[in-house]
This record gives structure tokens, C-alpha cells and sequence, in this order.
């Protein structure tokens, strides 16, 4: 996700080198993905612990190159401060609060097997000018989340005739599915999240302050809104739509949501 109008810094200087370079808890994070994936692959120890490793770092690192991707953009697009705020290294403590960005995310991936969108990248928007690369700042992240969909199915479907062992492509094919439901998530005209965020530089000056208004409580809404019956059923019914479409075998990601809970033995 995407924030605003935070105050700029006093002082703007070079960009060091640092500031680009990934950092190491994001190099540990990936360390763990390979490891872990490969421990899946040759049922190491105990499996479902391995896909618990697998899934867990790959979600985090999903959420680290989605922010980077807000982040990115919006330092081309005219945002040079926002390199001193850490965000391009692609550590996950940066974004925000470490509860809502990391801890969250991965409890609702745990329970529930859906991807909902971690931390949020702020933004000095009075520093980009024109409203489209605002709207492109907010589409970068749920890009990268489309991305990962089709990369993932792919890997999945060219997995599946090649052979290997189910548990790890069960392991993938939850990846993939998380990665739909943030790339949907993400893409709602919810005040707050990124689909918002997309066309709030658009809207009227009466209807920026309205949503301006509702902005910080984005999470909130989305929450709001999923408890309810009928739109919580159109939305997972649409998600597994797409997943049809996609050709993501259903009964993958639903086994690999059932391996990451190890802890039911």
C-alpha cells in the first residue's frame, strides 16, 4: 500500500549507495525460501514444517518487493526523499508498523489462506507532479502481486507434468493462490488500500476530502466488508473464478493450506 502527505524531510542530500542495497533481513528472508523449498522438495525432516518455511518467507518477500515496487516508482516518479526512509532496501521493518505489516499479514495467511496487504509505503505526493504517476505510485505494488499470480500458476502448471514431489508444488500453488487474493484485495476502490489510492488523484476536490477522510481506516472497511455474507461470498467466489481460469488446480492450494498448519500434526 501507498501513504501520504507525511512531512518531507528537512534536508535532502545525495542518495548514498546503501540506500539501493537489499537488506540483510531481506537476503535472510530468501536464504530461508531457497533453503526451505529445497529441504520440501526432498522431504527433509518434517514436510509440513518445510512448506510452513516455504510459503511463510516467500509471502514476506512478496510483501518486501510490492512495497519496493511503490517505492521505486514513486522515487522515479519524483519522491527522491523517499530513499533516506529505508524503503528501497527492501527491509520489511520499514514499512510502517512491524505488527500490521509482517505479523498480521502472516496470521491471516495462517488461518485464513488469504493474502491481505501488509505495510504501506509513504509517499511525499506534493513531490510527484501530474495525477497519473500518482495513480502508477498505488498500481505498482498489486502489479507485482499480478505478476507473481501468473508466474507462480505457470510454474505450477509446467510443475505438475514434469513430476517432483506434491507437497512442494502444493507449497506453490498456495503462493500463487495468495498472490490472487492480494493482487484483488489490493486492487478494491477501497479508501486507504492501492485500488483507492489509484483513483483518489482523479476525484473531485468534495469527494478527495471525503476520502481522505475514510483513508486510515482502510483496513477497517476491507474487514468491514469481507464479514459481510454477501459481499465476502462474491468475493471469494470470484477469486476462485479466476483461479479456474488460471488453470490453479483447487485442491493444491487447499492441501497446501493444510501443510503450512503443522502444527496439527
Amino acid at each position: 500500500m501507498t501513504g501520504y502527505d507525511r512531512p518531507r524531510d528537512p534536508l535532502v542530500l545525495g542518495v548514498p549507495r546503501a540506500a539501493f542495497r537489499p537488506s540483510a533481513i531481506f537476503l535472510a528472508l530468501v536464504a530461508i525460501f531457497v533453503t526451505s523449498g529445497v529441504m520440501t522438495w526432498n522431504r527433509f525432516g518434517n514436510v509440513r514444517f518445510d512448506v510452513f518455511l516455504f510459503v511463510v518467507s516467500g509471502w514476506l518477500i512478496s510483501l518486501c518487493l510490492h512495497e519496493y515496487a511503490h517505492a521505486v516508482v514513486a522515487y522515479r516518479a519524483g519522491d527522491r526523499d523517499i530513499a533516506h526512509r529505508g524503503y528501497l532496501t527492501l527491509n520489511p521493518l520499514k514499512y510502517t508498523n512491524p505488527l500490521l505489516s509482517i505479523v498480521l499479514p502472516v496470521v491471516v495467511v495462517l488461518l485464513g489462506g488469504i493474502g491481505l496487504p501488509g505495510g504501506a509505503v509513504w509517499v511525499d505526493r506534493h513531490a510527484i507532479p501530474g495525477r497519473l504517476r500518482h495513480t502508477l505510485v498505488s498500481l505498482a505494488g498489486p502489479a507485482t502481486n499480478v505478476l507473481f499470480t501468473l508466474l507462480l500458476v505457470l510454474a505450477v502448471r509446467v510443475g505438475l507434468g514434469v513430476g517432483g514431489p506434491l507437497e512442494f508444488w502444493a507449497g506453490v500453488g498456495l503462493l500463487a493462490f495468495l498472490q490472487l487474493t492480494a493482487s484483488v484485495l489490493n486492487l478494491l476502490p477501497v479508501p486507504g488500500l492501492d485500488g483507492g489510492n489509484m483513483i483518489q488523484p482523479w476525484l473531485s476536490p468534495e469527494y478527495r476530502r471525503m476520502y481522505d477522510l475514510f483513508a486510515p481506516y482502510g483496513f477497517i472497511l476491507l474487514f468491514a466488508l469481507l464479514w459481510s455474507p454477501r459481499i465476502g461470498n462474491w468475493f471469494f467466489g470470484a477469486v476462485f473464478d479466476v483461479a479456474d481460469f488460471l488453470g490453479l488446480p483447487p485442491q493444491l492450494y487447499v492441501l497446501g493450506l493444510e501443510l503450512i498448519r503443522f502444527w496439527r500434526g
